[in-house]
This record gives C-alpha cells, sequence and structure tokens, in this order.
C-alpha cells in the first residue's frame, strides 16, 4: 500500500481532518461544480472555475486546494502566484486541454498570422500564453461582439462552442478540432425521448455540446447560467445538458423542483460523469492538504504571458465572469 494514503482517517474523522489542516495551512478550499456532492459540500466556494481563482486570489489564504481539473489549478497559479497550489490528484486532466499541445497550436497560430486567437479557457497554460485572448462560456459572447467585422478570428480548442458562437454571430472562424468528451456524450435521440416525456421541462444546455443538442435547448450557456435559469424558471422540472453534479447545487437551492440529467447514447450510461473530475476525492484532499503536493508549479515566463490574454479578458467582460453563481460561498457549520 502507497504510504501516504495507509491509515487514512474515515467518515466525520476525516471531514473534521480536512478541516483542521485547511485552519494549519490557512488554506481556502474551491469546488467546481462538476465534483462529487461530498466535495462541494466541504469546499469554502463553489462554481465556474475563473470566478474560483479571482475569489481565492482575493482572499488572504497561504494555500489554495483547487477541487477541479488540472487547467483550473494552472489559472488560480497565474493569478495568485505568491500562493501555494494544489490539486488533490495531478491526473485529473481535460480531454480540451489535452487536444491542444502547446506546440501544434503554436504552429497553428504561425500559419495564420493575421487572425487573433480567442482561446477558451479550458487549455494549458502554456496554450494560453500563446493566445491573444481568453473567453469563457460566459464571457464569449460579449467579447466576440466588440471585434470588428473583418477581424479574422481562430477559436479553440472546443469546436462546439467555437462552432454556436460562429453561427449566432456569423463569424468564420478557424476551429481547432477539440471537444470535451463529457458533453459529446450526449444523445440526441435519448434528449428527444426525454423531452416527450416531460413536455412541460425546458432544457438547459452547456455550448460544449455538439449543435444537434443545442438546437433542442432552451437555454445555452455556462454553467452558472445553467443554475440561474433552473432557479428562476417557473417550471417544476429542468431537463440539464451537462456534467450532472452541477445537480446538487440545484437541488439544494430548490429541493422542491425536479432536476433530470440527460442522458447518454444507450439512456442510461453514466458517460456524461467526467472522468477527470472523478479523480478528485475526499482522501485526496486530505492528503493534498497535509503534504501541499501535487503542487502546481509554472516558470514565470509563462505564466506572466499566460495572464496578458486573461486580463484582455476582464477587461472587456469582467461582468460575465460568475455571473448567475447560487452558491458561492459555503456557510461555515452547514
Amino acid at each position: 500500500m502507497d504510504a501516504r494514503r495507509a491509515e487514512l482517517p474515515k467518515g466525520r474523522d476525516l471531514l473534521s481532518e480536512i478541516d483542521r489542516l485547511k485552519r494549519e495551512r490557512n488554506a481556502v478550499i474551491l469546488a467546481h461544480y462538476y465534483q462529487e456532492a461530498a466535495i462541494q459540500d466541504i469546499a469554502d466556494f463553489v462554481g465556474d472555475s475563473l470566478d474560483l481563482s479571482r475569489k481565492a486570489a482575493d482572499t488572504d489564504a497561504d494555500v489554495i486546494a483547487f477541487c477541479g481539473v488540472r487547467f483550473m489549478a494552472e489559472t488560480a497559479k497565474i493569478l495568485s502566484p505568491q500562493k501555494t497550489v494544489i490539486l488533490p490528484d495531478m491526473d485529473a486532466g481535460c480531454s480540451l486541454e489535452d487536444s491542444c499541445p502547446p506546440e501544434q497550436f503554436k504552429r497553428f497560430r504561425e500559419a495564420n498570422p493575421n487572425h487573433i486567437a480567442l482561446t477558451y479557457i479550458n487549455c494549458s497554460a502554456a496554450v494560453k500564453a500563446l493566445s491573444d485572448i481568453i473567453v469563457t462560456s460566459s464571457s464569449a459572447e460579449k467579447i466576440i461582439s466588440q471585434l470588428p467585422p473583418e477581424q479574422k478570428i481562430i477559436f479553440g480548442p472546443d469546436r462546439h462552442l467555437g462552432g454556436y458562437l460562429s453561427r449566432k454571430f456569423g463569424r468564420d472562424m478557424l476551429l481547432w478540432p477539440g471537444a470535451c468528451i463529457v458533453h459529446e456524450a450526449f444523445s440526441e435521440k435519448e434528449l428527444l425521448k426525454l423531452k416527450a416525456q416531460h413536455p412541460d421541462a425546458p432544457v438547459a444546455a452547456h455550448p460544449e455540446c455538439p449543435g444537434n443538442i443545442l438546437d433542442h435547448a432552451d437555454l445555452v450557456g455556462s454553467t452558472s447560467a445553467i443554475l440561474k435559469f433552473a432557479l428562476e424558471s417557473p417550471a417544476d422540472t429542468i431537463i440539464v445538458v451537462t456534467e450532472p453534479h452541477i445537480i446538487h447545487q440545484m437541488e439544494k437551492a430548490a429541493p422542491h423542483k425536479t432536476f433530470i440529467g440527460a442522458p447518454g447514447a444507450d439512456g442510461n450510461c453514466s458517460c456524461n460523469n467526467c472522468p477527470f473530475m472523478a479523480l478528485n476525492t475526499l482522501e485526496k484532499l486530505y492528503l493534498a492538504l497535509r503534504d501541499l503536493k501535487p503542487e502546481i508549479v509554472l516558470d514565470e515566463e509563462t505564466r506572466v504571458k499566460a495572464l496578458k490574454p486573461l486580463e484582455r479578458m476582464l477587461a472587456m467582460a469582467s461582468s460575465t465572469v460568475g455571473q448567475g453563481d447560487i452558491s458561492s460561498v459555503r456557510v461555515t457549520g452547514d
């Protein structure tokens, strides 16, 4: 057995030990909406990736424990270079990040010198450093609307989000051929069957989904926008087309409503659960706080270059970051 994992505390002892280590390390715990419910419930902040990083930067914490995936923890480090940033499992990656190796993206940019690169935040720090403006699913529309119509655009790494924006704004964009394995797993046929079973239920979908899924959505938006829509809609039942762990926050905020996660291709598979997010566990969070590793380390040149396109996004669309969050701060004692 791994010596680091020997005699781990269990149950309530594990929760109390995490709380003790958090206080001793002067740490803040962040959890993305796609984390398991137990991690969301122990976090200080729950939300979208960039909003979480900004909230952590505004704290006096010495340590950021980011329960999400690697690119999210890198973003926290970009914004908080003086803080120690740890990730419970360094193998918690992202199919979008993996689809866009920095060397290939650099060559792609060099082959299209008249294009600016709008790059989705779901990418590595090295790719951010090669980009002109970083966008999130909530800020992309506001940013594109500010660009001159004649400006040529590269959009990566998510071809589905890029395609959605291209159709909506009538912009001819060069799309990097990446995709989220979770959002590609949804089935149009199964979604239509679900809509037939619940004809009065509106559909809220993330723009990382393919176009044939988005065609059936009443709302296309970021995780925060989906949460806001789910709570404000007068409907008693909402069909949710994104990673299903977000439903935990919906059920906490609106227990009188019914939230149905859209199924995968066979109608009941769990293929729309993010396998990368699932690598983080309470036990790994405990170990990360205890040992202060795995730690996110970025060379300063890459960090500074990656910070610039993030700052451009915030200058153009700062009001969109975290828009619609309904459970950003954990109430102590809950």
